[in-house]
């Protein structure tokens, strides 16, 4: 699966974001459009680099502004994913084929996809080449090319997920082998990992956790279960307020934390985990695990790496409040491929296109960006299978609630919100 035909683990809205703006919601007509495996032209007035949620969110919000026929989508992928169900399917909640949909059906009617993987960035000439070295150049650029995995950086694995007991809610390729080792589990540790570099949704690595408490104490299977969060942080949420309630949960429930605990390798023929203690580097702890989720290591894309429109780190480098690219003005970047100080989630995206179409739009006019990203993010942290702690923060880890209720309070409607009502305003509205 491309990194960027998939979205972040975490959605969620709050009123004035993108649901309740004006003309917001409006559908557009979506399903029939041009596509080629290389550009039909080489130049448009606005190409996008990626087809997840921050990529199509804004083709149809560019197609409004300059018409379809002079905007294209650059995305390999033939399968979009709505990835925030993947906590579910693996808990045995929701079923994988719910998330997917066929990337035709998603790309808005008559802007161009074009089916290839970018190389290269040169933004100095307003170009990017494509495979096979075909150069496409554009008047305005929004990159949305996502965060990539990389399990190859923990020894054992991609491979190690050939054998039982593993999984990760991460890929399409594994997150059923999570609720596969979770009903095979009899005894022993179930651990669940967090690792040492920026992740798509920080809550994500943790709901597993709670929902595989849930199951096992259902299944009568709970006293014989050691369960386990082995992350390399140093706190279990970044935001005081829903952290200091997920700990009153983790009390409750009996459930063990280590801290400065990385993954660094997967022996999956003898169960084991190796873990290297991060404020005691070089030191390792090596854990026999019944069951293991693995959140894998994260990164920019690789053509971001070193990439012109990048930072050190190779994240696309743009104004946090604007989303316009610091050195080219003609570039604007949206979600996890950015360098925004916020948690990578599409809860994010849904506030970011907002702003960024705001943005272009005065571009497109000489005029100066007026409307200002505040980092808003969220994620509905499922603490069991009827249970969700809504966190909604900013860029300064201050809480930013849609409801006139505490957030921090496990709950059954937001559960319902986050498992029923978000994915159709997610297929339904933020995609158009």
């Amino acid at each position: 699966m491309s990194v960027i035909g998939a979205v972040s683990s975490c959605f969620c809205l709050r009123p004035g974001v993108w649901l309740l703006k004006p003309g917001m919601q409006k559908m557009s007509s979506f399903g029939l459009h041009t596509a080629a495996r290389c550009a039909a032209k080489d130049y448009y007035e606005v190409l996008v680099l990626g087809g997840g949620a921050g990529g199509i969110a804004m083709s149809a919000r560019m197609k409004r502004k300059v018409g379809a026929a002079n905007v294209a989508v650059v995305e390999p992928s033939k399968t979009h994913y709505y990835q925030p169900l993947w906590t579910l399917v693996g808990g045995g909640a929701k079923q994988l084929a719910a998330s997917a949909r066929p990337m035709g059906s998603v790309m808005p009617k008559g802007v161009e996809w074009i089916k290839s993987q970018v190389t290269a960035l040169d933004p100095d000439k307003n170009c990017v080449w494509l495979e096979n070295d075909i150069k496409v150049s554009y008047k305005y650029l929004i990159i949305a090319l996502g965060i990539s995995l990389h399990y190859e950086k923990i020894k054992g694995l991609p491979e190690g997920f050939n054998h039982p007991k593993i999984g990760s809610n991460y890929s399409a390729q594994t997150v059923e082998k999570t609720w596969k080792a979770l009903q095979d589990f009899e005894e022993g540790n179930a651990i669940f990992t967090f690792p040492n570099t920026p992740v798509k949704c920080a809550g994500a690595p943790q709901k597993i956790m709670y929902l595989s408490d849930a199951y096992l104490r259902k299944t009568g299977k709970r006293s014989k279960a050691n369960i386990m969060f082995n992350t390399a942080l140093g706190v279990i949420f970044g935001v005081k307020k829903y952290a200091d309630a997920l700990l009153e949960v983790i009390k409750e429930r009996n459930l063990a934390v280590n801290y400065k605990h990385n993954l660094i390798e997967v022996r999956a023929d003898k169960q084991e985990a190796v873990f290297e203690n991060l404020d005691k580097p070089g030191v390792t702890e090596v854990y026999q695990y019944e069951m293991l989720h693995v959140t894998p290591p994260m990164g920019p894309p690789a053509v971001l790496i070193n990439s012109p429109v990048s930072d050190e780190s190779g994240w696309v480098d743009v104004d946090k409040e604007t989303l316009q690219h610091k050195k080219y003005p003609n570039i604007f970047g949206i979600g996890d491929c950015t360098n925004l100080p916020t948690s990578k989630t599409a809860a994010a995206v849904a506030a970011q296109s907002g702003v960024l179409d705001k943005t272009i739009s005065l571009v497109m006019k000489n005029e100066l960006p007026v409307k200002k990203y505040d980092g808003y993010t969220s994620c509905p942290l499922v603490t069991g299978y009827n249970k969700v702690i809504l966190a909604e923060f900013d860029y300064n880890a201050q809480p930013l609630e849609t409801f006139p209720i505490d957030q921090s309070k496990e709950r059954a409607t937001m559960y319902h919100m986050k498992a029923d009502m978000m994915p159709l305003l997610y297929w339904n509205a933020l995609l158009k």
